[in-house]
């Protein structure tokens, strides 16, 4: 029996999946969920995500910043000089494009998006936020169903668009506090115009805060429906690729009760015993 089919990792892989239990445990979990015979590539697909996430908190200027997003690049596009030689997780994810014919242009849409991380400037309008999630979080959705059904993962590019907004909507209300103490500003502007405010009077005073985590809310709970209407549409073997996707929807609640102020977004997730119940239910149901 061959390694894909007995579910045995590679050293790269294990490695991988133990990386991910310590700065994911989410996607940690969402892979031992996961079918067996796909949960390496799962993991290197997962990690690879969470550093390229934390590029920003590592590094003091974005320069430095932008010099690693262009060394994970090159790697994955085989331009320059940079080789996956003695990285562990670069060798993992190399091996899973490899092995499931993964787009590798869509990684690098994925680390140029991922630039706009890196600086402070304003996220113009819901256009704009919307193009940012769809290569990012919408990306690494379509990805794992790619690894999980191959040609099939075409029936599950609606629902991970849509999903893919609802997961930065619930990411940007858990980060709008840290993000808000340094100057960053992940809310569309015209949802802050919307709200009668714009991105400096809601950095500096927070005018209308609450009006404007309302409305983030909202805008959520939109996509994140649109994204379950759509996934009955799809091949059921991809559901593994949502499984995150059920913890969104608590998130949002939590912030529709405790959003009245910026400060109140600092105690909205979920504890880590109920974020487990909620995804063991969604691989029990397939529902998120």
């Amino acid at each position: 029996m061959d390694r894909e089919a007995d579910g045995t990792l590679t050293q790269h892989e294990a490695y991988c999946l133990a990386e991910l239990r310590e700065l994911d445990r989410d996607r940690y979990l969402a892979c031992l969920l996961s079918p067996a015979s796909v949960r390496g590539a799962l993991a290197s697909l997962y990690l690879f995500n969470a550093e390229i996430a934390r590029v920003r908190d590592l590094v003091r200027e974005p320069l430095a910043g932008e010099v690693r997003l262009q060394w994970w690049r090159d790697v994955i596009t085989g331009s320059g000089t940079s080789t996956a030689a003695g990285h562990p997780a670069a060798e993992a994810v190399l091996a899973a494009i490899d092995r499931h014919r993964l787009p590798r242009d869509a990684f690098d849409r994925f680390i140029e998006a991922r630039l706009f991380d890196l600086y402070d400037d304003p996220m113009p309008d819901r256009a704009g936020f919307e193009a940012y999630a769809g290569e990012t979080a919408a990306t690494v959705i379509q990805l794992a169903a790619v690894i999980l059904g191959g040609e099939r993962a075409t029936s599950a590019a609606e629902a991970a668009g849509h999903a893919g907004v609802a997961q930065v909507v619930a990411g940007t209300l858990l980060l709008l506090p840290i993000h808000h103490a340094r100057g960053q500003l992940l809310v569309p502007g015209d949802i802050l115009s919307a709200c009668g405010t714009d991105a400096e009077s809601f950095l500096g005073e927070r005018h209308h805060e609450g009006s404007v985590i309302a409305a983030l809310v909202a805008y959520g709970r939109d996509h994140l429906e649109r994204a379950r209407s759509a996934a009955k549409r799809m091949d059921r073997d991809l559901f593994a690729a949502f499984l995150p996707i059920a913890l969104v929807a608590p998130i949002l609640d939590r912030a529709a009760r405790s959003g009245k102020t910026i400060d109140g977004l600092s105690s909205i997730q979920p504890p880590q015993w109920r974020r487990q119940l909620r995804l063991l239910r969604a691989a029990s149901t397939s529902r998120f």
